[in-house]
């Protein structure tokens, strides 16, 4: 029998190793229009989403914050208006194509001086102990191979007192709404990645990568396990999308 270890990429078996080569070739493909699928996948309410985890982070003038699968940069342009001059943003991302993205429209966006990029997988962070006020991950922790060791590697690098905000797609708290979502996800959201993006498959992977991440108490529970206190989510858009905190002792 073999001891080869397997995960689970959308609903597909891989072996553990190819997982993250996979996860790489969706977000290059998606990396030029994902700020446009963004907003047409989601009306738009991803904004939303993402302004009520800067209300919640509690980041002030002169913070150091590090945004792990930044991404195009949307919470790291907003955390660099709120840190100034005296504090520090870091956009982290472990696809290169994403990252660059994400740099380029911060430059344009006139975000220079308190910001840095760096490539980093969530799973083994490039940063001392102690080192951030506040951690965010939006819409990437369902995509990390080992998310107990993410969770551990970012508790390692917060300050004691510092916060992790994990804004991810969950489980709806409707029987309903949850029917209503599934055909959405898995007939419209491939269909709208084919005629936008020009790839159905990586919007298919998405969709089933939501399904495969744990609902909200799990998640709550992988954050106490990696030592976090104060845990608690915030559920948004009926469940659609949870906002998870937690606080480094």
């Amino acid at each position: 029998m073999s001891d080869k270890r397997t995960t689970h990429f959308g609903f597909e078996q891989v072996a553990v190793e190819e997982k993250a080569k996979r996860v790489a070739g969706v977000f290059h493909s998606v990396a030029a229009k994902y700020d446009m699928m963004n907003d047409v996948m989601s009306g738009g309410i991803h904004r939303l989403w993402k302004r009520f985890t800067i209300e919640l982070s509690g980041v002030r003038a002169g913070d150091k914050v590090l945004d792990i699968a930044g991404g195009t940069g949307d919470l790291s342009h907003k955390f660099a208006r709120i840190v100034g001059a005296e504090g520090l943003v870091v956009l982290a991302d472990i696809n290169e194509s994403m990252l660059r993205v994400g740099r380029d429209k911060l430059i344009d966006l006139g975000d220079v001086g308190n910001l840095q990029y760096a490539q980093a997988d969530a799973q083994f962070l490039p940063f001392p102990d102690n080192t951030f006020d506040c951690i965010t991950i939006a819409f990437g922790l369902r995509n990390v191979t080992d998310k107990d060791l993410a969770l551990a590697s970012m508790h390692r690098i917060l300050k004691p007192g510092g916060r992790l905000l994990v804004l991810e797609f969950s489980k709806p708290t409707n029987g309903l709404l949850e029917k209503v979502y599934d055909t959405y996800s898995f007939r419209l959201l491939p269909l709208m990645g084919k005629l936008i993006a020009n790839d159905s498959e990586s919007y298919r992977y998405l969709a089933e990568s939501i399904r495969m991440h744990p609902d909200q108490e799990t998640l709550k529970g992988m954050m106490q396990n990696a030592g976090f206190a104060e845990t608690r989510f915030y559920n948004m858009t009926g469940g659609i999308v949870a906002l998870h905190k937690g606080i480094k002792p």
